[in-house]
């Protein structure tokens, strides 16, 4: 049996590194010039605009989705993603647009995290029956993971773009 305040401690704990993730990305590319988020410096051609715009995807996707249940699911017909085949991360859009869109699904997935035990089951479906996840902390540290992974690469485009290194939250 679990102690419910020690459950709490950690879950809390979980919600601080998310935050910080996100956090970090969005310092690592702040600063950046227009240019710069939709120029590539990597051979798979994504672009700092294109993988920002990604990971608010990835929070709609996994928290507005797959634990609140709102909108459109994956079809479970539809291919699981493959990132090796997959097209690069890029986007058109101006990067000050990709920032609100960024900060409006971590606002909204704050909002379904706040009503929401990371115990709890999903009320929606990932769409890969191979990985559908068992409750919401799944989710959270899934996102964590993703969030802190890309916060990498960014981190990396960052120095070969402008040199800048030491960026973000540590």
């Amino acid at each position: 049996m679990t102690d419910k305040r020690n459950d709490d401690t950690q879950d809390q704990a979980l919600l601080a590194f998310l935050a910080d993730q996100r956090a970090a990305v969005l310092s690592i590319v702040e600063g950046l010039d227009e240019d710069a988020w939709h120029r590539s410096v990597v051979p798979s051609g994504w672009t700092p605009a294109g993988l920002v715009e990604h990971l608010g995807g990835a929070e709609w996707h996994w928290f507005q989705g797959v634990v609140a249940g709102e909108g459109p699911q994956r079809s479970p017909e539809a291919e699981p993603y493959d990132p090796t085949t997959a097209p690069a991360f890029v986007t058109d859009l101006p990067s000050a647009e990709i920032i609100g869109f960024y900060r409006d699904q971590c606002a909204a997935s704050d909002a379904v995290l706040a009503v929401t035990p990371l115990s709890a089951a999903p009320r929606g479906r990932h769409g890969n029956p191979a990985s559908e996840p068992p409750d919401v902390r799944w989710v959270v540290l899934h996102i964590i993971e993703e969030t802190a992974r890309h916060a990498g690469h960014l981190d990396i485009a960052r120095e070969l773009m402008d040199g800048k290194t030491g960026l973000g939250a540590r």
